[in-house]
Formats: C-alpha cells, sequence, structure tokens
C-alpha cells in the first residue's frame, strides 16, 4: 500500500487524505451518537502517508472538542514527537503518549482508536475483564484480544506509552485497558471502526446475559476461527462504515467540511 500512496501526485494525495478525514470525521461523530467517548477526552489517529513527507505524520482531534462538533477539516496533523504542524488546535498529552507510541512501534498500526464505551469499559472494570467464548462473534475477535492489567494510572509518559504498544503484540488488534477502556488498531479507519463496533456490541450481549446470574455457554474451541489479518478481509468493514456515511450525509453532512 504504501508503495502505490507514494505514486501518488501531490493532487491525489491531498484527495486521499480529504477522504481519510471524512472518515475519520464520520466516525467521530457515530462514536458520539452510540456514546463511546468521555465528555472532550478520547481519541481516534491515523497515520498519513506523503510522497515528500520529510518526517512520518499523523491526524487526530484536536483537545477539547467533543466528537460531535468534529469535522474533517478540524482534525490537526502532528508528528511524532508530538508536535502540531497543520490545523488549529493543541493535542492532548494522554493522546500523544498513548497514539504516538503505538504508531511508531507497531506501523501496522495505521488507525488507532482509543475511546471508554459502556460494555467494553464496564469489562475492563472487572478482576478478570474477559471476552466469553459464548458468542458466534467470540470465534472471530476472542484471539485477536489482549489484556493491559497493570495500568493503574492515566498514561503520562512516553515510558508508559511504550509499555502499552509491546503488549500489542503480532495479531493483536483489541486491548482492554484495564480499569480504563478500550484501545483498537487497524490497517484503516473502516477496518478499525467495524471491529471496535462489534467488540462493544458483542460485549453488550455478555454483559446483559451475566446480569441473567446464569451461566454462559461456551463455544468450542475448534470453531474459533484464528484470524489475525485486517479485519476487512473477514467482516464488511467498508460498507459498513459507507452505510454510516449514508446516514450522516442526510442528517449531519457538516461532518464532511
Amino acid at each position: 500500500m504504501v508503495s502505490v500512496v507514494q505514486s501518488l501526485s501531490d493532487s491525489e494525495t491531498d484527495a486521499a487524505e480529504w477522504q481519510a478525514r471524512c472518515d475519520m470525521a464520520a466516525v467521530f461523530r457515530i462514536a458520539a451518537r452510540l456514546g463511546w467517548n468521555e465528555q472532550i477526552g478520547n481519541h481516534n489517529s491515523l497515520m498519513l502517508t506523503a510522497p515528500h513527507a520529510e518526517r512520518p505524520l499523523f491526524l487526530i482531534n484536536p483537545r477539547g472538542y467533543l466528537f460531535q462538533e468534529l469535522t474533517a477539516s478540524a482534525l490537526i496533523v502532528c508528528d511524532l514527537d508530538g508536535r502540531v504542524v497543520r490545523g488549529r488546535g493543541e493535542l492532548r498529552k494522554v493522546a500523544f503518549h498513548i497514539h504516538a507510541r503505538i504508531h511508531l512501534q507497531k506501523p501496522a498500526a495505521t488507525c488507532i482508536m482509543h475511546v471508554h464505551p459502556q460494555y467494553l469499559t464496564a469489562l475492563a472494570l472487572l478482576e478478570r475483564p474477559e471476552l466469553a467464548l459464548a458468542h458466534h462473534n467470540n470465534l472471530l475477535l476472542n484471539d485477536r484480544v489482549v489484556t493491559d492489567p497493570e495500568g493503574d494510572a492515566p498514561v503520562d509518559s512516553n515510558a508508559e506509552g511504550d509499555r502499552i504498544a509491546a503488549l500489542m503484540t503480532e495479531g493483536k488488534s483489541i486491548m482492554i485497558m484495564g480499569g480504563h477502556g478500550v484501545t483498537v488498531v487497524g490497517p484503516s479507519v473502516h477496518d478499525a471502526f467495524d471491529e471496535l463496533y462489534i467488540a462493544e456490541r458483542t460485549c453488550m450481549y455478555q454483559m446483559t446475559a451475566m446480569a441473567t446470574g446464569q451461566m454462559l455457554r461456551r463455544l468450542p474451541d475448534a470453531s474459533r476461527r484464528r484470524w489475525h489479518g485486517a479485519w476487512g478481509e473477514k467482516l464488511d468493514a467498508r460498507l459498513h462504515l459507507d452505510a454510516w456515511r449514508r446516514v450522516l450525509d442526510r442528517e449531519e453532512p457538516d461532518y464532511a467540511r
């Protein structure tokens, strides 16, 4: 993919960035509708690839905005040292320590989404925050999950960001951050968004079932999919985001400005 992008003209690269900005803005608006974010906190980022870029750059939401306020043009561009190189606004410190360090250590993590959705966050608060092998979705999800049992305080240093990044080993794309929330990575905006969406829905089913007090059923290990590649190669991730964008085009068209 990198070689393809590097062969593009500047105008084509600008068009590709604008499309990426619109996808990201759409995800912020969707997350707001679904209640995934914590007031003006939480953050999603996307690495940018430009043919003449002097250093790696990533797109992220600026500090101080609700997700429902964000637009494609409002997102800022930062380098991996945390400097804002394009756009207006400030990079939140905790966002820098999580996103820049994962982007730096895990080049395949092109898109990173860190949010606090209700059910995955509730799971993260349990002594044993484990996704059960109970729903058909778990057959694909569970082998992609890693749990961070040591994050006992907010991320406030590069060292802590590096520790988190190191936990997300090859094939792991969902991190349940103990006492905190969830971070999902993917090779594109739609891959990360759809995996996060399905993980949160599946966790909702699990937590609802657990509230009955009955034992959860367990599906056979032999039925696991053992898939660690791009999420969208198994699910209709791009089609899902496109469907949401059609809704936003009708109801919140300002997201794409």
